[in-house]
Order: C-alpha cells, then sequence, then structure tokens
C-alpha cells in the first residue's frame, strides 16, 4: 500500500513518500507470517516489524485484536475471494497501491496463466519492478506499472492503465488493499464511482477492498480517532474509518455505482480460513463488489 495519500485534486500527483513505511511495515508482517517471497523483503520493514511489537501486544489486550491480526484477516479473505472469481474463469488481475504486497507473485505461482498487473505511484512502482526483475518474474504476464488514483486524465489514470495493459473485452479482477483509509469518504468516492463505470464495460469484473468500521464504545472511537489523526499527520493522509456499520458500507457502495456489493466479516470465514480470530467483532471488513 503506497498510492496517493493525500487529498489533492483530480489529476495532480501525489507524492508517496509520506505512507511508504506503512506498506514496508505490511510487507514485513506478510514475510513474517509466511505469505512473502525474501525479494520483497526490507530491512526497514524488518525495524519496523520490531518496533511495532510492543504496541500491537498492548492493542490485543486493549481491543482483542492489533493491526497484525486485521492485516492478516483482510488479506487471507481477499486473497479467498480471488480464488472465487479465478475459477469463474477472470484471467486479469490489478491490483492498486501494490507496495511490497506478496500477492502477485502467489498468484503467478499458483495460475501462471494469468495477467497480473501491479500498479502504485511511480517511485514505489520503480522499485518494487526492481525486486521482480532480479528474481525474473516480471513479463508479458507479469507487469508493474505507475498509477496515480485521483488523476482524471493521462497515461497515470484508471482508466489508462486498464485500457493500455488489459483485454477489454474480458471481465478483471480490481484489487485495493490498505489504500482507502487513507483518504477522506468524499474523495476516495470519486475513485470508486470511476472504478463502478469502468466495471460496468467490462461484466463480469470483481473489485475487493476492505474498510474499517468505527468501533461504537465512546473509549475506543476517541482512542482510535487519536490515532488516526497521528497516522494521518505522519502519512499527510487523511486517515478516516468512514462508516459506522454493515450496511451503511454496504449502501453506500451501492451508491457509488456497484450493483452487487457484499460485505464480508471476519468471523463468517472462521474455522474455514486460517486467519486469526478477534475477541471482540473485529473492526475491518472485505468489500465484495462486482459489475
Amino acid at each position: 500500500m503506497s498510492t496517493t495519500p493525500s487529498d489533492k485534486g483530480p489529476g495532480k500527483q501525489a507524492d508517496s513518500s509520506g505512507i511508504s513505511f506503512t506498506a514496508l511495515y505490511t510487507g514485513a508482517v506478510w514475510h513474517r507470517y509466511g505469505l512473502s517471497d525474501d525479494v520483497l523483503t526490507t530491512s526497514q520493514g524488518r525495524w519496523l516489524y520490531h518496533l511495532m511489537t510492543p504496541f500491537e501486544a498492548g492493542s490485543k489486550a486493549l481491543i482483542g485484536g492489533n493491526i497484525r491480526t486485521f492485516l492478516l484477516q483482510r488479506h487471507l479473505i481477499i486473497d479467498h475471494l480471488i480464488e472465487q472469481a479465478l475459477e469463474r474463469g477472470i484471467t486479469q488481475v490489478l491490483e492498486i497501491a501494490c507496495g511490497m504486497s506478496p500477492r502477485g507473485i502467489r498468484l503467478r505461482d499458483r495460475h501462471p496463466l494469468i495477467h497480473m498487473v501491479e500498479a502504485d505511484l511511480p517511485d514505489m512502482a520503480t522499485r518494487k519492478a526492481a525486486r521482480l526483475l532480479v528474481s525474473g518474474r516480471l513479463g508479458d504476464r507479469h507487469q508493474v506499472v505507475p498509477m496515480d488514483i485521483l488523476a482524471e486524465s493521462g497515461n497515470q489514470s484508471l482508466e489508462a492503465v486498464v485500457s493500455g495493459v488489459f483485454d477489454n473485452n474480458e471481465p478483471m479482477i480490481v484489487i485495493t488493499e490498505g489504500l482507502t483509509s487513507y483518504f477522506s469518504l468524499p474523495v476516495i468516492s470519486g475513485f470508486w464511482k470511476r472504478l463502478a463505470v469502468l466495471m460496468q464495460q467490462l461484466p463480469g469484473s470483481v473489485y475487493l477492498s476492505e474498510s474499517y468500521l468505527m468501533p461504537q464504545q465512546p473509549f475506543l472511537r476517541g482512542t482510535l480517532k487519536s490515532l488516526g489523526g497521528l497516522l494521518g499527520t505522519v502519512t499527510r493522509s487523511d486517515v478516516s474509518f468512514h462508516f459506522n456499520n454493515d450496511q451503511q458500507a454496504r449502501d453506500h457502495f451501492l451508491a457509488t455505482g456497484f450493483p452487487s456489493v457484499r460485505v464480508w466479516n471476519p468471523t463468517e470465514f472462521y474455522g474455514h480460513l486460517p486467519i486469526p480470530e478477534s475477541r471482540r467483532d473485529p473492526m475491518v471488513r472485505v468489500i465484495e463488489a462486482r459489475s
């Protein structure tokens, strides 16, 4: 995750450096739990992983889950839903804000015939491509391209990237993991509306993402708002909890133009997927929207 961290106006380039450290930390979590490849590990990520360990322990004791719990829940559920979509015959996958996500490597290893495209702002895209190139993984069926999700025109816009890399007559899977909470709801909704329009032109397409619900307990709400404000300052972004409940999330995605929306609670996968369980209702949800 590292694409477009600030609420700049449409079409303006954003600086990814502010939240690159969160992408490195996430990459270290994937690697620690056996989900990543050595080629994607970084010394900064390992350092952040150890630095965050005391905070993660305290968070788990306080709210029954922590960042690592939610990262693993969302990541493995999204992987499961991707596999279901591939079983239905989709062969094109676009992961936006790819950062150091290992998903492209894993998917290509399991499904060598799919067309995997990873996208991020230019600096991160260049960094990711260099690592994949060294490992011999880049090629016609596995690409890394620059993209700015706020750009409404130009070669880094969503529309230009999709038309430039995919067969426009075929459906696609689009993934944004660890991206949307770095924007206010009005800003990210603009991206969702454009994506919904694009997916309607490719019937059968699937969009997968996650959202964090704001807890109802006053103490937790206040604590998380404070932490979100701190993270927003560090990352120069507008860290937001967009929804209070599942129905609110579903209604909003329907209103942005997705005709079919399912909001998945990780508890629905307990005992079925190897995901960690939260002591209370998980804060994270996985959004599955179809055209």
